[in-house]
């Protein structure tokens, strides 16, 4: 079923305020239920209504991929931020960061003494008002350094006057088929020992942050003190095969028209959709089964993606839609998506409710 109410153009984002705000209302219990703060990654939908959904709900703060982002929300009122990853903060930089920290509280990633001295000798006599918390690799093997490190690392920004207020880690290794459970117990692990080692330094109230969509409904209150899960507000394709949810729990949807039919002797018959990797964006993990989804025809696979169009091969023995039918399309990682379009049209029982502004969009620094 596509939405009524509107003469929106495809390809058009869409969400489905019902399932949004179910999303939202679930993890906030989750956490509830666990002891531990949620700080949701608003990376993931870059729209300053969704946040006040997720504030009002029960989230301490929001997390950033970006001093963009976080100006951003900021701005729209949002008091508590954290910029979960390490920077390299210069002179415009030390700016901008100060400029969010006088509208809120702002906390940033570090992995290294040299980050660290960085970011001191560029604040300056303002070094106090931002807070710092030390990323652990848990996995992921992307940023971060191993428990046995942390201590430096922590000990070097304590010595350049930053405050250290925790430790965070990000395992992104749980996006794979069966790997959630294992992440998770890696996740313990190097916060247990990373935080037990800040506390053997003398480092007290740490906040102790994990998290992933995958992860997330995994993890229990025995080391966390906070959950950063940024996917489960949409849901997307990724998080449906790996049986992270259901199709009902996906709130955003690219409308999408069928604008032709392939049929070539010796191969499936396809449709090609009027959305491409400009708007579904062209992420494919290795394991996936397409480029995308059909949300109300799960046996479809999007087979090859251009810049504004999707080759759909259609389940052999049932017909073609005809050309003109409207199609939900659900992306492989949602969080790209939204950073493609300027705003996104939202929906309630099936009728159009008006649209919102994505007010981060590129943002990306």
């Amino acid at each position: 079923m596509t939405f009524r109410g509107a003469d929106v153009a495809t390809p058009a984002v869409v969400i489905d305020l019902e399932i949004l705000e179910r999303n939202i209302a679930a993890m906030a219990r989750f956490a509830r239920e666990r002891g531990v703060q949620l700080r949701p990654h608003a990376k993931t939908h870059k729209i300053p209504e969704i946040a006040r959904l997720q504030l009002a709900a029960g989230a301490a703060g929001l997390t950033v991929a970006t001093i963009g982002e976080a100006e951003v929300f900021a701005a729209a009122g949002v008091g508590d931020l954290f910029i979960a990853y390490p920077l390299w903060v210069e002179e415009t930089a030390a700016a901008r960061l100060l400029a969010v920290a006088g509208l809120a509280r702002l906390t940033i990633g570090i992995d290294s003494a040299e980050s660290a001295g960085q970011l001191a000798r560029a604040l300056g006599d303002d070094v106090g008002r931002i807070a710092v918390r030390v990323e652990l690799d848990s996995g992921h093997h992307r940023s971060g350094v191993l428990p046995r490190d942390v201590r430096a690392v922590a000990e070097a920004a304590r010595a350049a006057g930053l405050a250290v207020t925790g430790v965070f880690t990000f395992p992104g290794h749980s996006y794979a088929p069966g790997a959630a459970s294992a992440a998770v117990v890696d996740e313990q692990e190097a916060l247990t020992a990373g935080a037990a080692a800040l506390h053997e330094a003398g480092f007290r109230d740490l906040m102790i942050s994990g998290g992933s969509t995958p992860s997330a409904l995994l993890s229990s209150g025995d080391t966390l003190t906070e959950l950063r899960p940024g996917v489960y507000v949409f849901n997307d394709a990724q998080q449906w095969e790996l049986d992270r949810c259901r199709p009902e729990d996906i709130a955003l949807t690219v409308e999408s028209t069928v604008v032709s039919h392939r049929r070539i002797a010796g191969a499936p018959e396809a449709l090609i959709l009027d959305a491409g990797s400009k708007v579904l964006g062209s992420d494919r993990a290795a394991w996936a089964t397409g480029y995308g989804r059909l949300l109300d025809q799960p046996d479809a696979r999007i087979v090859a993606l251009s810049e504004h169009h999707a080759t759909v091969e259609w389940p052999a023995g049932e017909p073609l839609p005809p050309r003109g039918t409207r199609l939900r399309v659900v992306p492989n990682h949602v969080c790209l998506t939204p950073n493609l379009v300027d705003e996104v049209q939202v929906v309630r029982d099936g009728v159009h409710r008006g649209s919102w502004a994505v007010a981060a969009r590129g943002k990306n620094s």
